[in-house]
């Protein structure tokens, strides 16, 4: 698959990543290189990527505790004070391998240390793989908030190597799939019939998907950089979704969801509240709902719960001027940004879910 330009950076993938991860070591005059990795990216994915590393320059591997509670300042502040220790300068080179959290955290600490070192994202996850390797957003979360904290900062190189697909776990895999899923409802309505049937879904075909996702969100961030208008789009299912995110991740009596299983019943949501307010075909709502539920597991949300999870939309990141602003959808493909909704709608929404 050709390699991908995107703004300041370029994508590369499978058999393309490691020629040009190494071309790009040896043009540019980096100091040391530093490896950012997870408990089980280090288990899993390390010895496979410094195989394929070829470099006299010194690696230090750096490692952070799995998952999203990890993904905090507290580990920025750990991994900034290690960088210190080992002598790292503005000339050093950080790579992150590993998930969503291992990307966003690690291309934080990297923008923000010494004002700014050079970075490279090697995603192993799915997720990551077609989210967070496009668009620069890097950061952690306040709390129990979703990436309250953080800045848009592009690294040098993404290398997106499908191999370390072999590692996840059906749950990681389904994560993933999810914001797959949600780049076919906001943009192509072709792509998301390739959804339709994933029961005989081979590796060459899902390398095929993932790159027609990486190109989706690039056209996206390319006219927007900044999300000032276009680039909401890509929240659809994500107002609500990160609220129930972090409504799971806050109550210690829940079970914490993985980022696309909240995602997807955001777009679950989503879809009914479309059908509500600006027209979405109900046949399409059911559709959709019947499709994603044959693949995620239906999430337990009490009516108890409602009101807990719409007191956190307040702090999604679209919002302002105290208005909540969702992505909503007139038809597959054409999304509405910026779109206000009562709660007596999202109540509505949630009984549909769960019905």
């Amino acid at each position: 698959m050709k390699s991908i330009k995107a703004n300041h950076s370029t994508i590369h993938f499978n058999q393309y990543c490691y020629p040009a991860l190494n071309k790009h070591i040896k043009e540019n005059n980096f100091s040391k290189i530093f490896i950012l990795v997870d408990e089980n990216t280090h288990t899993h994915c390390l010895a496979n990527f410094l195989a394929r590393l070829e470099t006299n320059l010194v690696i230090e591997i750096i490692e952070i505790e799995a998952g999203e509670a990890h993904k905090t300042i507290d580990t920025c502040s750990g991994v900034w004070n290690t960088l210190s220790e080992l002598d790292a300068d503005r000339k050093s080179l950080l790579i992150n391998v590993g998930g969503g959290v291992v990307t966003d955290l690690g291309g934080f600490v990297a923008s923000t240390f010494k004002r700014g070192i050079a970075y490279i994202n090697v995603p192993t996850s799915l997720l990551a793989m077609v989210d967070a390797s496009v668009g620069g957003k890097t950061g952690v979360d306040l709390g129990y908030l979703k990436n309250q904290i953080g800045v848009i900062s592009t690294p040098h190189l993404v290398l997106i190597d499908s191999t370390f697909l072999k590692t996840l776990p059906e749950n990681q895999m389904r994560s993933g799939l999810a914001e797959m899923l949600k780049h076919g409802l906001i943009s192509d309505e072709k792509y998301w019939n390739k959804f339709k049937d994933l029961s005989t879904l081979t590796i060459e075909e899902l390398d095929g998907l993932i790159y027609e996702s990486v190109i989706i969100k690039k056209e996206v961030v390319e006219q927007d950089p900044f999300e000032e208008g276009l680039r909401k789009t890509l929240n659809f299912g994500h107002t609500l979704g990160h609220a129930i995110e972090s409504y799971f991740l806050s109550n210690p009596d829940k079970k914490e969801l993985l980022h696309g299983e909240a995602i997807v019943v955001g777009m679950i949501l989503a879809s009914y509240i479309s059908t509500q307010l600006v027209g979405f075909p109900r046949k399409t709502t059911d559709e959709i709902k019947k499709l994603l539920l044959a693949h995620y597991p239906k999430v337990t949300i009490s009516k108890s719960e409602y009101q807990n999870i719409i007191d956190l939309l307040k702090y999604d990141k679209k919002n302002n001027h105290g208005n909540i602003n969702f992505v909503l959808l007139k038809h597959i493909g054409k999304p509405q940004t910026d779109c206000l909704v009562a709660d007596d709608i999202i109540i509505d929404a949630f009984d549909f879910y769960s019905s």
